[in-house]
């Protein structure tokens, strides 16, 4: 069983793109990942989006052997035109970051197709696991 807190996720809505970084047990821990600046990482995300999207940090997304996992929800607008959430793990470096950022930018999911560089880290979660960040 998940040692995550349920906390309340954006109304499927959203004005916005939504950019969920996971900095729980394994995703930010420098013993799992150790060359990585995690805060950096959730800083620059932070910075960069700033108006853009809403970055927001969660304890676990239950995918632990995939650190560090983000996911990037469409905005409604997104969601309207087929956008489904993108979920990316093994993001441990400034560029893969770079390249979120620059999707997220553009529309993000339903409305800008992500760098194709990004096909490298996306995966799908178990139905459970997306069920609770939608929930």
């Amino acid at each position: 069983m998940s040692r995550r807190a349920k906390r309340a996720a954006p109304a499927s809505g959203a004005a916005r793109p939504t950019v969920t970084v996971c900095r729980g047990c394994c995703c930010g821990s420098a013993a799992k990942v150790p060359r990585l600046d995690h805060e950096a990482q959730l800083t620059d995300l932070r910075t960069q989006l700033a108006g853009v999207a809403m970055v927001r940090r969660t304890d676990c997304l239950d995918a632990c052997e995939r650190a560090n996992v983000i996911v990037i929800q469409p905005s409604a607008e997104g969601r309207k035109a087929g956008g489904r959430p993108g979920w990316l793990g093994q993001v441990n470096d400034p560029g893969a970051a770079a390249d979120i950022t620059a999707w997220v930018r553009n529309g993000g999911p339903g409305l800008a197709e992500p760098p194709d560089i990004l096909d490298l880290y996306a995966f799908n979660p178990s139905r459970r696991v997306r069920h609770e960040l939608e929930d």
